[in-house]
């Protein structure tokens, strides 16, 4: 089976926010569709390990806020890398709150949905959570952040409770292997391994020396090497220690 193909199903990237007790819970998600349009429902698929599955459970709201193609970052790191158990995700975002009482990220959105849940269904490791629309609002003509331009620009892994999860060695075995690509002499080798890419293991991203890291000041052309000791993940804030050549 050819796992790649599941990478050209079209998705977009949302928030979905939820509140109970004054507690907020969110995370990203890339499985948010509409199923009828009278009366407007959106469903949306949450891992059952996912905090915020608990809670909206429990209030029966969740709004979701369609992300714009050029999203922050540290959004994307928070909320999808990080457990709302751990973290206060909402601690750095601007927020309004829906009739339903859930809460809006209006960061990087372009529209968003409130939406009451009218129906669960138990699909194995995620449940899909089926919303009835209660108010939507646009609040800006930009692109919608798809799944494609996010994977492709940031070269990143889903996150291991995303529906779309497939194991990175399973994808590096579609990979051409090195004996079919072009040799290189011993001088382009140390070249390449002078500026070579470093992964972080905790989200995927990769840091690629010949552009740099504009987001964290770091300049086209630096080595991974010559790293500051406290640089960061732009995306999950993961520690240099994390990052793994190639």
């Amino acid at each position: 089976m050819k796992y790649k193909a599941f990478h050209k199903l079209s998705y977009g990237l949302y928030i979905i926010a939820t509140q109970f007790e004054e507690k907020n819970a969110g995370y990203i998600g890339n499985t948010a569709f509409q199923i009828t349009s009278s009366p407007a429902q959106i469903a949306v698929s949450c891992h059952k390990n996912n905090a915020t599955a608990e809670v909206i459970l429990k209030s029966k709201v969740f709004s979701i806020s369609v992300l714009k193609k050029e999203s922050e970052t540290s959004l994307i790191g928070e909320f999808g890398f990080m457990s709302s158990a751990d973290v206060d995700k909402f601690r750095n975002v601007e927020t309004k709150t829906a009739k339903s009482g859930a809460p809006i990220v209006l960061n990087s959105t372009i529209a968003w949905f409130d939406c009451k849940v009218v129906n669960t269904i138990d699909v194995g490791s995620h449940i899909l959570f089926i919303g009835e629309v209660l108010d939507a609002d646009v609040l800006s003509g930009d692109e919608p952040l798809t799944y494609d331009y996010y994977r492709e620009k940031y070269r990143m892994l889903s996150p291991k409770n995303a529906p779309t999860y497939v194991e990175n060695e399973k994808l590096e075995n579609e990979v051409e292997s090195r004996s079919e690509t072009k040799e290189v002499t011993v001088a382009e080798a140390g070249t390449k391994s002078e500026l070579s890419v470093h992964t972080c293991t905790i989200c995927g991203f990769q840091y690629n020396p010949e552009e740099g890291d504009p987001s964290m000041g770091i300049p086209p052309g630096t080595p991974f090497e010559d790293l500051p000791a406290d640089y960061k993940c732009p995306i999950c804030n993961a520690g240099k220690d994390y990052f793994t050549e190639g």
